[in-house]
């Protein structure tokens, strides 16, 4: 037998409400799937049982409530209770129109309903109002989801969802109230949730999301406590609708509270074995700076890896902080305490189909056996979380064996990793070319990063082969290789150059900032098709054929932005030197030195930076060639086109006119960033920059080399930066104020902006 389901009332004669009834039997009608038992449970109605008519309603709202039926019917015929029912009919299929934004496979998992399955309104319903959910994760806040059923043979219906995806509903305008210490568009940079722009219709960081606003809330948080701003608090969060429902107008209101610095920093102990005075020394955090609660992070991880260095197990760093209002400084102490004794007894990996446990299990500082260390686990997550391998990554601790034990899982969900880019590119130095790049960031799972690359523009072509090992025995010991061969003929050129290098390399933590590389290279380089109007030294110079030149070296550096201390400044610092003469044709020394510092200023508004860099190629034997020798483009310093200052070969008189580069060169630049005033949606923002630099020195020269000596060169520019949909463009229009007669000046430049 089967059942239909049809909402009904229950028939019973005129003042039952007084009657109770005695069945003898129950007569079940309607039902073609669903068992006349499980028809009877529901009603919990027995044979012979003296029910009464608010129970047989009850027995009605059960069996209707059992959401197998649309229909329901109890009618009491005498001695005998007869219960017609209408069953709903099963889904033949699940089908949804008018979406584009959303796909069907991606809407096929939103949904809870499913073939060959009783059709539940209820449920469609829900399933509706899931999708409608999804669509306002994408900020369509009109979209609208209606389920429809079509009707079938054999009690069967083909469930459809009609969709109204709606247009987007963008953030119009972002707003502040209450904040003095940075104006609105300083703390619009910090959210993630953007106003909508030029480009609104290809950027989705303008729609609204409300998790995405709960996100920038904990954002906000996080940029003024880094600052000082202990007592920051957001007092709430208005979301207005426009009466067109077509944007959204957010406000945030704040109270910042005041700046605090740190005060008196102290170590203290109560245990008998630990030196203070030891630990003390470790602290580098100073009086007087802005307070910022990853300061103190720090510090506790420099005592805790200073704790584990000295062969003390179970030392905990408690940081205690005690507030001067009066001053606006905070005491920081460290107290040294005896922490619980428990050990790690396993690391259980759950989740990685492709990568190795091996390259998770490397991410920890600590192995099975070691003492646990809750903050070791969350430094460990996160550097997990910052390989760029899993689309989630969740590492929890929990109770192993014992309670002395604990058992740390890692679940992880994988994410591709790998991608094939074809590209185009445009600059106003090498024109139009063609770029194709394969790039893998966790080769076979291993871990390990994989780049093949062709690029080519109207005078140049690259071939790129890269590989790096980046934990090579275990440990925090990267190991490359790098193969590159290039070609170039460039119109500033009388010869085409093609240079070919293999560099294998080694590079490791030395400090908190700094890293030290190590390398070897093997480099051929060869000048061909040597133009007739080329110079002497040029010709003289292809005239040695190919050169191999073989060579160790080292590079050291040292960054304040891998630590993130202050967050209104950071530093880098590189210095590197290469030694030719293993072999090969050549013995130089090769030396190159950078310098960077950047600062933010006028509430973070303006950002100031100066860049030092400087060079030196010194031959032991021969001379230096065009291949090796130094060259100054716009890259290096502004204003110039590539070759077009320094050491020349010029002579009017045969057409002549050569850039010869320069073993020694020293440029400074100096440059700020600030907005300028217009609407933030545009992206457009300005900057100002000067540079001096000069290139000079040749080992072999005549009569005809202009400008050996390291005269200096001025330039002054504006930038303009937009911020576009393609990538950060940066427009530089510069005029050189100190120059040379034969320089080659270039007064506009059209560049993709990198950011220090």
């Amino acid at each position: 037998m089967s059942v239909a389901l049809v909402l009904g009332t229950t028939a019973l004669p005129q003042g039952a409400a007084a009657q109770n009834y005695q069945f003898n039997s129950v007569t079940i009608e309607g039902n073609q799937r669903i068992e006349p038992g499980a028809i009877l449970t529901y009603a919990g109605i027995g044979r012979g049982q003296t029910v009464s008519a608010a129970e047989l309603n009850d027995a009605y709202q059960r069996i209707l409530g059992s959401g197998l039926f649309e229909t329901v019917e109890i009618v009491p015929q005498g001695s005998q209770l007869v219960i017609r029912v209408k069953e709903y009919p099963t889904i033949n299929a699940i089908n949804f129109e008018g979406n584009r934004r959303i796909n069907d496979e991606d809407l096929q998992a939103i949904v809870q309903a499913q073939p060959r399955r009783v059709y539940s309104p209820s449920q469609a319903e829900a399933d509706a109002s899931n999708i409608a959910e999804a669509y306002l994760q994408q900020g369509r806040v009109s979209a609208r989801v209606q389920p429809k059923i079509i009707r079938r043979s054999d009690n069967r219906v083909d469930l459809v969802y009609e969709i109204f995806e709606g247009a987007v509903t963008e953030v119009e305008r972002i707003g502040f109230v209450g904040n003095q210490q940075y104006n609105d568009r300083r703390l619009r940079r910090v959210l993630e949730t953007k106003q909508a722009g030029l480009f609104r219709a290809i950027i989705g960081s303008d729609t609204f999301v409300e998790d995405r606003i709960q996100f920038d809330r904990q954002l906000l948080q996080d940029f003024y406590a880094s600052r000082g701003y202990v007592d920051f608090r957001i007092t709430g969060v208005n979301a207005e609708l426009a009466e067109e429902r077509d944007g959204y107008f957010v406000t945030f209101n704040v109270e910042e509270g005041q700046q605090f610095r740190v005060g008196n920093v102290t170590v203290t102990s109560d245990l008998p074995e630990v030196d203070a005075a030891l630990f003390q020394s470790e602290v580098n955090l100073r009086s007087g700076r802005v307070y910022s609660p990853s300061l103190v992070e720090n510090q506790i991880a420099r005592l805790e890896r200073l704790a584990i260095r000295e062969g003390l197990s179970f030392v905990r760093v408690e940081p205690r902080v005690n507030r001067n209002d009066r001053d606006l400084t905070l005491d920081v102490e460290f107290q040294l305490t005896r922490g619980p004794r428990i050990f790690i007894e396993r690391i259980d990996i759950e989740g990685n189909t492709t990568t190795l446990d091996r390259v998770i299990r490397r991410q920890f500082r600590v192995v099975e056996g070691d003492p646990f260390n809750p903050r070791e686990i969350r430094e460990s997550a996160e550097r997990i979380r910052a390989l760029g391998y899993f689309a989630n990554a969740e590492v929890e601790a929990r109770e192993g064996s014992t309670p002395q034990q604990v058992i740390v899982d890692v679940d992880v969900e994988e994410q591709p990793t790998g991608s094939l880019s074809f590209g185009g590119s445009f600059s106003t130095n090498d024109g139009f070319g063609l770029a194709i790049e394969f790039r893998e960031n966790n080769f076979l799972g291993r871990g390990q990063q994989l780049t093949l690359g062709f690029n080519t523009g109207v005078d140049n072509r690259r071939y790129t082969f890269n590989f790096v090992e980046p934990g090579l025995l275990g440990r925090d010991l990267a190991l490359g290789f790098n193969l590159n061969y290039f070609e170039s003929q460039r119109d500033t050129a009388q010869y085409e150059l093609v240079t070919g290098t293999f560099s294998p390399s080694l590079t490791f933590p030395v400090s908190e900032n700094g890293r030290f590389s190590v390398r070897y290279t093997a480099n051929y380089t060869d000048i061909t098709d040597v133009r007739s109007d080329a110079g002497q030294i040029v010709t003289a110079e292809a005239d040695e054929g190919a050169i191999w030149d073989s060579s160790i070296g080292y590079t050291y550096s040292y960054d304040t932005r891998r630590t993130g201390l202050d967050p209104t400044a950071g530093v880098l610092l590189e210095f590197g030197q290469d030694f030719a003469g293993l072999g090969g044709d050549a013995s130089f020394i090769k030396t190159r030195v950078r310098a960077i510092a950047q600062k933010l200023v006028f509430s973070e508004e303006v950002t100031l930076r100066a860049t030092f860099e400087g060079g030196a190629l010194n031959y032991n034997e021969g001379s230096s060639r065009v291949t090796d020798r130094f060259f100054m483009g716009s890259s290096v310093m502004r204003g110039f086109e590539y070759a077009g200052i320094g050491p020349r070969e010029v002579d009017e008189a045969n057409d002549i006119d050569d850039g010869l580069g320069g073993n020694f060169f020293a440029v400074a630049r100096f440059e700020a960033e600030f907005p300028l005033g217009l609407p933030e949606e545009y992206g457009i923002s300005a900057g100002v920059f000067y540079d001096v630099g000069t290139l000079w020195g040749l080992d072999k020269t005549n009569a005809n080399v202009l400008y050996e000596d390291a005269s200096l060169r001025h330039v002054i520019g504006v930038s303009l930066f937009w911020d576009t949909a393609i990538g950060p463009l940066r427009f530089n229009f510069t005029d050189a104020l100190v120059k040379e007669e034969f320089d080659r000046e270039q007064q506009f430049e059209l560049t993709v902006s990198t950011r220090f």
